[in-house]
């Protein structure tokens, strides 16, 4: 009783740590292998990209930096408003939080086109 609770093995037979007698298994850290990022941004790095934002907002600039948690660095960013009138507020270098992230394409190669969609009147 004097080595109660002073890290002596407690209730039991044997001196075997282990429940039911069985080695530990094998860590699944080690048998996991790497997950591979579902979007590859690496070639987006130093390329101007538009980030749209839960709530509306949108930004361009060039990508920097990212981590797999989709948060973004990017340099000589411009906010675009559209109301009440277009137009442009320029930020700089900023941190954007991937969460609030809804939509990241490049800006070079693509162009607005037309929405097909709508009803020609």
């Amino acid at each position: 009783m004097a080595d109660r609770g002073r890290g002596a093995s407690r209730g039991g037979r044997g001196t075997s740590a282990v429940r039911g007698g069985r080695p530990p298994p094998p860590s699944a850290e080690v048998n996991k292998s790497k997950r591979e990022a579902i979007l590859d941004l690496s070639k987006y790095v130093n390329e101007r990209i538009r980030v749209k934002f839960t709530g509306g907002r949108e930004v361009t600039g060039i990508l920097k930096g990212y981590d797999q948690l989709l948060n973004l660095v990017l340099d000589e960013v411009e906010e675009e408003f559209q109301e009440p009138e277009p137009h442009k507020r320029t930020l700089g270098l900023v941190v954007l939080r991937g969460p609030t992230i809804t939509l990241l394409s490049p800006v070079d190669g693509s162009e607005e086109i037309a929405n097909p969609f709508i009803s020609q009147e």
